[in-house]
């Protein structure tokens, strides 16, 4: 006998298809619609005071509200016009394999599991591996973010260059454009605040290893014990990219673990024009990298590789009895022996589907593009004596700020927020702000391929024009007071 929900799950399948098609649409036709929404009028209300309900709802009903009110209010990070954080547009491919692999549901733990699911990841750690210039030791897995591959990687340095008496005077070196991620793993896995140094930067915002130097070795004479740097390849605020070369060569001079947080720029390394700018990555320990930042897969598809993949598993590895029936070892390590999930999704399987589909030289000019077109961006702002560029074009990532000589300086923090705020209530565009140098600047993250030359020139053109009414706006609010 078939149940109640049977007969509805069956009926919804209806709505799915209905549900595909529009959003395969929404897709095509991105660059007509804005990009941010605000919520249908009392719609939030709606959904704080709605109840779950003992019969189910009609499917129609919950999917188109699902659509309208659930999913669409928001910024679209897909749009070729948001340049407010650094994730990549997502591949149509990419949902395809996320929909198969939550269809399909595989348990991705061990390889009895979901045999084909774990040969697949396998093969894409050693082909990334491969790229990052690992050894044949080299492994890794696939997470659920860069949070989570740091966190990882930096577990598996602890139990590798520590004991658990020598543990209280550790010192893990980070610089001032370190991701957040990175101080939060080290607090989790047991270190407090002051076991962590953050280094300055040179100009490019880059890790300054003479102060990473000089701080390991005042670190050194007051007794305490240096077991890490975690350097970077592109950071969050202007893309920059740590010196691999120097940094290595401190970490052996001193026996550390080297870290690369690379969960944006890794990708670098399927671009000819780009690999380049990540020599020395190869010297590194570990490396995390997230693919939902810029190859184009939807949220969470990070890995984190190793340079001795039994770093790994003397961190992780655990074998309790209702576990070994499914853990023989005979097709080497399981998953959940790599890291902190035992239960875990197949989220290589999308990635795969992607690179099948599309080949590796798709990605190579998707980034190749967005360097580009920060680089063209860049011209357009430096023919104005309006705009001073704080960091220049790296790796899609631009910053730049508004600096109205008509106003004390000690006003263009301000007025760079409002600029900011007054272009993306336009709904054409989306530029947030960052600090850097404790100046408030305007950041730009151009990564989505779609994103073309006019889209950029009518950018700035549309930034120049908000610039003079915030002025001229600014001043008569003057005179009004005075």
């Amino acid at each position: 006998m078939r149940t109640l929900a049977y007969e509805k799950e069956k009926q919804a399948g209806q709505w799915i298809k209905e549900f595909v098609d529009s959003a395969i649409d929404g897709y095509q036709n991105i660059k007509e619609t804005p990009v941010f929404r605000e919520p249908s009028p009392g719609s939030l209300e709606k959904l704080e005071t709605m109840e779950i309900p003992a019969e189910g709802r009609p499917a129609r009903e919950v999917l188109d509200e699902m659509i309208h009110d659930v999913y669409a209010p928001g910024t679209s990070i897909q749009h070729p016009r948001c340049f407010s954080c650094i994730p990549s547009p997502v591949s149509v491919y990419s949902w395809m394999g996320d929909i198969l692999t939550n269809a399909y549901d595989r348990h991705a733990g061990c390889w009895m599991n979901a045999q084909g699911a774990a040969l697949v990841e396998r093969r894409l750690i050693q082909w990334m591996c491969g790229l990052a210039g690992y050894p044949k030791t080299a492994g890794g897995l696939f997470v659920s973010g860069g949070s989570m591959a740091n966190l990882t990687a930096l577990t598996a340095a602890r139990d590798r260059c520590l004991t658990k008496e020598n543990r209280a005077r550790a010192v893990a070196y980070v610089s001032s454009q370190t991701h957040s991620s990175v101080a939060k793993g080290l607090r989790i896995i047991g270190f407090y605040p002051e076991q962590i140094r953050a280094i300055p930067t040179d100009r490019l915002f880059r890790m300054d290893v003479l102060a990473l130097q000089k701080t390991i070795e005042e670190d050194l004479k007051n007794g305490l014990l240096p077991f890490a740097v975690i350097a970077t390849a592109g950071t969050t605020n202007t893309g920059s990219i740590d010196p691999f070369h120097e940094i290595s060569r401190i970490c052996r001079e001193y026996h550390m673990w080297m870290h690369v947080d690379g969960a944006f720029g890794a990708s670098l390394l399927l671009s000819k024009k780009g690999r380049s700018r990540l020599s020395g990555i190869e010297l590194s320990d570990s490396i995390s990298w997230d693919a939902h930042k810029w190859l184009r897969q939807t949220y969470g598809c990070s890995m984190v590789l190793v340079r001795d993949v039994s770093a790994l598993t003397a961190a992780f590895s655990a074998h309790p009895e209702y576990l070994k029936d499914a853990d023989d070892g005979s097709v080497g390590d399981n998953f959940w022996d790599l890291g902190p999930e035992l239960t875990r999704p197949a989220r290589a399987l999308k990635l795969w589907l992607t690179l099948q589909m599309t080949g590796t030289k798709s990605m190579e000019e998707m980034i190749d593009h967005g360097c580009e077109m920060a680089e063209f961006t860049e011209s357009l702002l430096r023919r104005s004596s309006r705009w001073e560029i704080i960091s220049p074009a790296q790796q899609g990532i631009i910053n730049f700020r508004w600096v109205p000589g008509q106003f004390p300086s000690s006003q263009w923090d301000l007025l760079n927020q409002q600029l900011s705020q007054t272009v993306n209530k336009t709904g054409y565009v989306q530029i947030l702000t960052t600090e850097l140098d404790g100046k408030k600047v305007l950041r730009m993250c151009i990564l989505n391929p779609e994103t073309d030359e006019s889209d950029l020139t009518n950018t700035v053109r549309l930034l120049n024009e908000t610039a003079e009414q915030l002025s001229r706006q600014t001043i008569l609010d003057r005179c009004a007071s005075s």
